[in-house]
C-alpha cells in the first residue's frame, strides 16, 4: 500500500486541533461557518452524502467524498468517522490541493 498523502495531512490537522468529526460535530462547525473543508466517507449511506451536499453547497464550504468510515476515523485517531471538517484555513487549502492531486491521478 502506498502512503496517502491526504490521509497524513489530515493526521497532522487532527494532531494541531484543526478538525472536528462525526456528523452533529461537522454539521456544527459548517452551520457556525468555521469549516473550511468537509469530507465525507465513501461508504457513508447516500442519506448522509446528500445531506453534507445541500449543506456544504448552501454554506459554500468544499466537500469531497473520500476513502471510507474505517480509514478517516483512524489518520485521525479516532474510531469509524462518516464525516469530519477542518477548521484551520490554511490546512485545509493544503489537504484541498492533496485531494485534486489525488482525484486526478487515480
Amino acid at each position: 500500500m502506498r502512503p496517502d498523502k491526504v490521509l497524513s495531512m489530515l493526521g497532522i490537522a487532527a494532531k494541531s486541533g484543526s478538525v472536528v468529526s462525526g456528523e452533529f460535530s461537522t454539521e456544527k462547525a459548517v452551520k457556525e461557518g468555521r469549516a473550511y473543508l468537509v469530507i465525507v466517507a465513501g461508504d457513508s449511506s447516500d442519506n448522509t452524502k446528500k445531506m453534507f451536499s445541500n449543506m456544504t453547497d448552501f454554506y459554500e464550504v468544499p466537500m469531497y467524498i473520500y476513502s471510507d468510515k474505517e480509514t478517516l476515523g483512524h489518520c485521525i485517531g479516532k474510531e469509524f468517522r462518516a464525516s469530519l471538517a477542518i477548521v484551520n484555513e490554511g490546512l485545509a487549502h493544503s489537504v484541498e490541493d492533496k485531494l485534486k492531486q489525488t482525484i486526478t491521478t487515480e
